[in-house]
């Protein structure tokens, strides 16, 4: 089902009360005496998909209830009566606003994350943009740059006022993933399998450290611990080399230690939800713990093919992204970590790739 296209909604006073963590699946506080007045935001309460969308074509993102029962479909599309960009690649958050980028369009949207009404275009100083994060009221993009072309990677950095790029770090060639720890930016560079340390105070490069070959994830543990997994190179490369699991100590930002998967092991997606650890390989999914991480020798859910995975509800239910054929829609897929089992699909975009709790 389709909503029509919304008019922007103030947010000071009409917002319910919620609780929830980045996990969580945001819930409306009990109110005794509701306000018959009060609006419910058509996306204030579920998550956000995804969906890169086929080549040369536009992507989309979709909407899904927060009990995973229903999905609205293109909701930019729908609110706003245009596309968003070619390959969707991912959404970042600052407040009540959502970042979505289209890395081939080289273009970032930026919308009400609860109406999705666009209020600004953010065109100019990207090149090939992968993925947002807000540190210190900043806006922070990686940018791969031109693939042809091995030292032109680098950091964005955005006012959020005027959605506007006032400088740029650079950075190792394959920057994706980011996180932020309250003191530094880490960005993971894919290609020459490093970590670059940002200080958001100066904008500049504090350290660089070296990871496992191929990074592709990254995630905070509740200690402030850095996990960092290494996919390794693939045989198709004709130079395979094995995956592993760097842990960097952010007090110091030095390597505890890297542990390394077996020769041919290729891991992908990383998830940590309190104790818990979470990474994709092989068509299955396996589970480890992060204050005794060993490599387990078989995994919790198998016989699936998943583009990316996320933990939600304090870390209780799986999504997996299934992409099917890559032409027509792909699906979602709930497992309850409970008992590893399939719970619900739903048909979401084309070719679908990350997963977001919105709020």
């Amino acid at each position: 089902m389709k909503f029509y296209k919304l008019l922007l909604i103030a947010f000071a006073g009409t917002l319910f009360l919620y609780s929830c963590s980045d996990d969580d699946v945001a819930t409306v506080a009990e109110d005794p005496d509701p306000d018959p007045g009060e609006v419910t935001l058509p996306f204030e309460n579920g998550f956000l998909v995804t969906n890169q969308g086929v080549s040369n074509g536009s992507g989309s993102v979709d909407f899904v209830n927060a009990d995973l029962t229903s999905v609205t479909s293109d909701i930019y599309q729908d609110v706003n009566g245009d596309t968003v960009g070619m390959t969707v690649q991912s959404i970042g958050f600052f407040g009540n606003f959502a970042y979505i980028i289209a890395s081939e369009s080289n273009r970032i949207i930026v919308v009400n994350r609860f109406t999705f009404e666009e209020v600004a275009r953010i065109e100019t100083g990207l090149e090939n943009p992968r993925y947002f994060l807000e540190a210190n009221g900043k806006g922070y993009v990686s940018n791969w740059g031109d693939p042809t072309v091995t030292d032109d990677d680098f950091v964005a950095v955005i006012n959020l006022t005027t959605n506007e790029v006032i400088s740029t770090i650079a950075v190792g060639e394959g920057p994706g993933e980011m996180v932020f720890d309250r003191f530094n930016v880490y960005v993971i560079n894919q290609s020459i399998s490093t970590v670059t340390i940002i200080d958001p105070d100066l904008d500049a490069v504090a350290s660089t450290l070296i990871v496992g070959d191929v990074p592709n994830s990254l995630q905070l543990d509740g200690n402030g611990n850095l996990w960092i997994l290494g996919g390794g190179n693939l045989a198709s490369t004709g130079n395979e080399t094995a995956g592993s699991i760097s842990i960097i100590n952010t007090a110091n930002n030095q390597i505890v230690t890297t542990i390394p998967f077996g020769a041919q092991d290729h891991p992908d997606y990383l998830n940590i939800s309190g104790e818990d650890l979470y990474y994709y390989m092989d068509g299955a999914v396996f589970k480890s713990s992060v204050s005794n991480f060993q490599i387990p020798n078989t995994s919790i859910i198998s016989g699936v093919d998943f583009s990316n995975i996320a933990l939600i509800n304090d870390g209780v239910t799986l999504i997996g992204t299934a992409i099917g054929n890559g032409v027509n829609n792909g699906t979602l897929q709930v497992y309850s970590l409970q008992n590893n089992t399939l719970t619900t699909t739903l048909n979401v975009g084309v070719i679908p790739n990350n997963v977001y709790v919105n709020p």
